[in-house]
Order: structure tokens, then C-alpha cells, then sequence
């Protein structure tokens, strides 16, 4: 692993990937690193305007990509849904990068506090109904079909707790905004992304189902999510200090994104692993990454994963005996 690069990505050809959040930063990054090694590329967002003008430029940037634009608001269930549901075909990769970051409280169109619905539900929701897929597509040259999860080093901010789980609707709500901290839920989210990777590591191993489970973390990378919370509550301040942050402590969207092209594409990535950058989960080459004891809980992600499918109405039948 040491010294890996986007060079280091094995042939993609004939491989299909659905990247969501791809419009701008790590996102963008990957799908552009895939469908340059050959792989066919759904770029997966919410703003159709934003999400074609990406294709267009990832066109440009890679002359013969075969990449396309799909509509995916993780905020909308509804939106989810339909993705998910007319989704056809092979797909040998789903990339679930998109985010929101210490945003001010607020809730999606389903009523969920944002990150978490955002964050964790949504991308709950559409790997199960994008499942199907993934299982049905036969591993080639490159192995089986893999679902790369991406967390973050925040995710040692806020573990979950099975107290907290005992009340849906106040895991729903964020608290119901009462005690709400936007970065510790922003932690939890992130958590949840890792226990809900357990949990689907541990289910599809009990299947007998080659598909690999993973996550992978950027560390600091220089993105739009550092400024778009301070930006949304007008926090002038805040917001120069992260773009300050990103200018100079940043490591760069294209190192940032290595860790889940890692995991992604790289042989022998085993499920549930973790993979982050290489020096102090900050910036660097992907190696194996510190993750916190509470995200692989047995009982925790068991539970985690009963409630989202009670809050997201999304069934994973595919694994069930």
C-alpha cells in the first residue's frame, strides 16, 4: 500500500460504478480516476445543473470517458427510491461519498436531522435498494462487486449508543434540536457510516456473498464541506479560518479521494476494513486506518441497522435467510 496512487489503479474496463455526491471534490476526483482507467461512470447528485456540467468537464478531462448523470437528492427518500428502483444493469461499484459537514440544525424532506438522514440513511437506503445489483453482477478480472463507504476521521467525535437508539424518534430528529451540536452530529453520522459497513460486511458474509463492504476516510482534504456550514449561518469568520485551513494544512481533493479509489479498486481489500491516509489519519498515501472501538459493536451496528430500516422503509431481503 505504500506509495499508492491513482496510477496504481488496476483496469477498470467493463466495470460499471455509481458515485454519488461526484459533482465537485472527492467525488468528482473519483469518478474522474475510475472512467480513466475505463470504467463506466453514473455520477450520482442532487443538482442536475451541477451534475451535467461535471460529466461535461470529466469528459474533457478524460477525451472517450463513459460517464453519465443521475439524479440523487440523499436528502428525499422519495429521490432515493427512484433512483435506486430504475436503476438497470451490471454495477460492479457503489461509491457512497456524498456528504454534509457541521451544517446548522435543520431536517430533510423526511423529517431526519440532516446529517444523519444525509449522511447515513440515505446512503442506507440506496445501497439496499441498489443491493440486487451488486449482487447479481459476476466478478471479473477484478474481482466482485464493492460498496466503499466514506467516513471521516470525525467519526471519534460522537459514538452511538444504544440508549439513543432505544428512541427513534429522537435519533430521527437530531435530539429534536434541543441539545443539537453540529459537529458531534456530524460524529455520529459518521459512525454510523462505519457500523452500518459492519454490519453489512458481517450480513454478507453469512450470505455467502462475495461482494466486499469497506470504508475508507479522506482525512483533511481541501473540499467545499469545510466552508458550507459556516457559509449557510453567515459566519464570516469561521469561514475564512476553513478556507485558511484548506489553502494551507489541506492536502489536496486528488490525495484526499486515494483512500476510497483504494478501496474501491485495489486487490485484496478485505470487508470491513478502514482505510485512511497514512500520517496521523491527516494526509498521505492510503494505509489502515484507527477507527474507534464503539463502530464495530455487534449489537450497536445489529441495532443501527434495524432502525434504518424502520426510518428509511428500505428492506434488505436480499440477506435475509
Amino acid at each position: 500500500m505504500s506509495g499508492w496512487s491513482a496510477h496504481d489503479i488496476p483496469d477498470q474496463s467493463g466495470r460499471v460504478a455509481v458515485v454519488t455526491g461526484a459533482n465537485s471534490g472527492l467525488g468528482y476526483v473519483a469518478a474522474r480516476e475510475l472512467a480513466r482507467r475505463g470504467a463506466r461512470v453514473v455520477l450520482a447528485c442532487r443538482s442536475e445543473a451541477r451534475g451535467r456540467a461535471a460529466v461535461e468537464r470529466l469528459r474533457g478531462e478524460v477525451p472517450g470517458a463513459d460517464a453519465e448523470f443521475g439524479r440523487l437528492d440523499l436528502g428525499d427518500l422519495a429521490s432515493v427510491r427512484e433512483f435506486g428502483t430504475s436503476y438497470e444493469g451490471r454495477l460492479d461499484l457503489l461509491l457512497n461519498n456524498a456528504g454534509v459537514m457541521a451544517l446548522p440544525y435543520g431536517t430533510t424532506a423526511d423529517g431526519f436531522e440532516t446529517q444523519f438522514g444525509v449522511n447515513h440513511l440515505g446512503h442506507f437506503a440506496l445501497t439496499g435498494l441498489l443491493l440486487p445489483a451488486l449482487l447479481g453482477t459476476p466478478g471479473g478480472g477484478a474481482g466482485p462487486a464493492r460498496i466503499v463507504t466514506v467516513s471521516s476521521m470525525a467519526h471519534l467525535l460522537g459514538s452511538i449508543d444504544l440508549g439513543d437508539l432505544g428512541d427513534l424518534g429522537d435519533l430521527a430528529s437530531g435530539n429534536s434540536g434541543r441539545r443539537y451540536r453540529r459537529w458531534v452530529a456530524y460524529g455520529r453520522s459518521k459512525s454510523a457510516n462505519l457500523l452500518f459497513t459492519h454490519e453489512l460486511a458481517h450480513r454478507l458474509a453469512a450470505h455467502g456473498s462475495g461482494v466486499v463492504a469497506a470504508s475508507a476516510h479522506p482525512g483533511y482534504a481541501a473540499t467545499n464541506l469545510q466552508t458550507a456550514g459556516p457559509r449557510a449561518e453567515g459566519r464570516r469568520v469561521a469561514e475564512r479560518l476553513m478556507e485558511l485551513g484548506n489553502r494551507v494544512v489541506a492536502q489536496s481533493a486528488e490525495a484526499g479521494a486515494l483512500p476510497a479509489l483504494y478501496a474501491a479498486t485495489a486487490p485484496g481489500v478485505r470487508p470491513d476494513s478502514f482505510t485512511g491516509p497514512s500520517f496521523a489519519m491527516w494526509r498521505g498515501a492510503p494505509a489502515p486506518s484507527r477507527r474507534a472501538p464503539w463502530t464495530t459493536d455487534d449489537a450497536v451496528a445489529r441495532r443501527l441497522w434495524a432502525v434504518s430500516e424502520e426510518l428509511t422503509g428500505v428492506s434488505y431481503d436480499d440477506l435475509k435467510s
